[in-house]
């Protein structure tokens, strides 16, 4: 980026080794590093989705956080869910094709918890955010196909909105970057509030 749009005022850590959410920062011109968080991600008995992703992104946040103490740093959690259902990342091919399949013609909610935390000035505060996304439908053979390429099998949902996977979407409300695993406008927010980032006048 020739001229990046914020300057970066104190030390960033995006807890998160996701090359999605790395490209999102970068694109902001945000002055970061990545230290991926390695947390117990089980859902709880009947943990809502918006419970859920809070819980994980504050815990990848606070645990970057407990050697990296002056830092700011952002944890983030994706999760695709049917009312109030979580839909994982699929485990195999056919997993993932039954995910597709109850996903096919109909409306989903794409949650993301987003975590800023910071030890030193004893800074937690977190957003969830929500995307609806609607599917069109289409025959299990154009599915397997996807499926072959190999992009459903470490996506929330079986599904890559920001790849291939985009053809499999017919409508979106709400935040595109949000659906795709980092709430941007809520990110850039939440950086100027706190004072970490300023625009690159």
């Amino acid at each position: 980026m020739n001229h990046p749009l914020f300057t970066t005022e104190k030390r960033i850590i995006l807890a998160s080794s996701s090359p999605r959410r790395i490209r999102f920062m970068r694109q902001l011109g945000l002055d970061f590093t990545s230290v991926p968080a390695t947390i117990d991600e089980t859902p709880r008995t009947n943990e809502a989705p918006e419970t859920f992703v809070t819980r994980l992104a504050t815990a990848k946040a606070e645990s970057i956080g407990k050697h990296h103490t002056q830092a700011f740093v952002i944890g983030a959690d994706t999760i695709v869910a049917i009312q109030n259902k979580i839909i994982g990342k699929p485990d195999t091919p056919d997993q993932a094709l039954q995910i597709l399949q109850q996903l096919q013609g109909t409306s989903h909610r794409v949650v993301t918890g987003l975590c800023l935390h910071c030890p030193a000035i004893s800074l937690t505060t977190s957003i969830v955010k929500t995307t609806i996304v609607t599917f069109g439908s289409f025959p299990d053979t154009v599915l397997k196909a996807y499926i072959d390429t190999g992009e459903p099998m470490d996506k929330a949902g079986a599904y890559g909105l920001q790849g291939t996977g985009g053809f499999l979407v017919e409508k979106i409300v709400g935040s595109c970057s949000n659906a795709i695993g980092l709430p941007t406008n809520d990110l850039v927010g939440l950086l100027l509030t706190h004072e970490i980032i300023r625009p690159n006048t």
